[in-house]
Formats: C-alpha cells, sequence, structure tokens
C-alpha cells in the first residue's frame, strides 16, 4: 500500500507545474486537431482525384496515398523537419525568430502539424474513398437523369451521404495520430513523451513513464467515449 501511495503522490506532482505532463497533453491534443483537421480537408481531394476519369489525376493521387502509406512516419518527419531546410535554405526556428515568440517551438511545432497533416490526408484519403463508393451507384444514376452534374452530386448528394459512414474511421484515425504524435519527441517537440523523459532526466526516476502512460490511457479513453457518442447520434439517421 506504501508503494501505491508513493505512486499516487508521484503522479500528482508529474501533472502539476511548469511544463508538466499536463502542458505535454494539451500540446498533443492540438497536434492530433490539428492535424486530422487539414488531414482531412486534403484526404477529400485526394479520394476525389484518385476516383476522378482523368487518368493523369488519379494516378498523381494514387502515388501520394502510396508514398505516405507506405514509408514511417518518423522519417517523414525527419525529412521535413531535417532535409527540406538544407535543400531549401530555410530553417524552421528562423521562420519565428522576428516575432518574439519561442521560435524553436513553433519551428518544431509547424514542421509537425505539416509533416502529420500530409500523413494523415493519405490515410483519410482512402477512408474518404470507401464511404463514398459505399454510396449505392443507383443514387449516381438518378442524379445524372435530373441534370446534375459529377460535381453537384458529389457535393449535394454522395458526400453528404459518406459523412456518417467516415465518422468510425476518422475516430478511429484520430486515436491512432494521438498515440503516434509521440514521435515528435525525436525533435524535441514538447509533448508527453518529450516532458516524461526530460523530468527522468532532471529527477533520475524512470517511475514518469508510468504517470506518462496513463495520461495517455485516460486522454484515449475520453476521445473514444466521445467518438462513440457521435457516433451513436449519427446512426440514427442511417
Amino acid at each position: 500500500m506504501q508503494v501505491v501511495g508513493q505512486m499516487i503522490n508521484y503522479t500528482y506532482r508529474m501533472l502539476g507545474g511548469g511544463r508538466n505532463l499536463m502542458y505535454g497533453a494539451k500540446l498533443t491534443i492540438l497536434l492530433t486537431t490539428i492535424t486530422v483537421f487539414f488531414g482531412l480537408i486534403l484526404g477529400t481531394l485526394l479520394s476525389l482525384g484518385k476516383i476522378s476519369k482523368f487518368k493523369p489525376l488519379s494516378k498523381i493521387c494514387s502515388g501520394y496515398i502510396f508514398f505516405f502509406r507506405g514509408t514511417p512516419l518518423l522519417i517523414q518527419l525527419f525529412v521535413v523537419y531535417f532535409t527540406l531546410p538544407k535543400l531549401f535554405d530555410f530553417s524552421w526556428t528562423g521562420l519565428f525568430s522576428a516575432y518574439g515568440t519561442d521560435a524553436t517551438y513553433m519551428g518544431s511545432f509547424l514542421a509537425s502539424c505539416i509533416t502529420f497533416s500530409l500523413n494523415s490526408g493519405a490515410y483519410c484519403a482512402e477512408i474518404v474513398r470507401a464511404a463514398i463508393q459505399s454510396i449505392d451507384k443507383g443514387q449516381h444514376e438518378a442524379a445524372k437523369a435530373l441534370g446534375m452534374t459529377y460535381w453537384q452530386t458529389m457535393s449535394h448528394i454522395v458526400i453528404p451521404q459518406s459523412i456518417r459512414r467516415m465518422i468510425p474511421p476518422v475516430c478511429n484515425e484520430f486515436v491512432m495520430i494521438l498515440k503516434d504524435a509521440s514521435i515528435v519527441f525525436a525533435i524535441s517537440l514538447q509533448d508527453i513523451t518529450t516532458i516524461a523523459n526530460n523530468i527522468r532526466t532532471s529527477e533520475g526516476s524512470n517511475l514518469v513513464f508510468i504517470p506518462a502512460l496513463i495520461l495517455y490511457l485516460i486522454i484515449t479513453a475520453l476521445f473514444t467515449f466521445i467518438f462513440n457518442k457521435i457516433e451513436k447520434k449519427f446512426s440514427v439517421y442511417e
């Protein structure tokens, strides 16, 4: 019982004060939310391009999806954060150094948002494509008979119905990104994992990873609960 009491006390201290685990949790959630938002926009465009009858566009979109789904997210982050500045002669820190902000933090955060959004766009593209193609083809034919163009059919009939079917896989994508966000530790962005490791280094205790693990679990459980409620609400209209 004494060990349990010490663990609870240690967890409480790790969640309070300074750049602590709660600070890292806010950054992790913010990064995940931005990623899924832009990933869905990019994914929708990619999916429409992939199923387009214009072959060059379809091949380009298919190639993009294959590339980002077929390479490790960590390597993609390294390319964006380390390689691109070398190729195009700029620095992520330099983009913000003139604005009086924490330039290193902002540069790392921007690079992470871009990388994660590009990666998520490829996965969201397949989610959107599957949802669109699940709609009965008879609705396409009915819209065509009414004189609607392809894009009118997609925007007014197909995509609105597809949104309900996209909710479960998009929720899964959100949770996956939430956990994958821990790789920003590699570029020292202050997420839960990075802060946990910093605390481990400063205090010399490996126990900090237990509160970090619990915090990830709590956040995942919270969003899973929210998404289940959303899914049930939309399933009423199916």
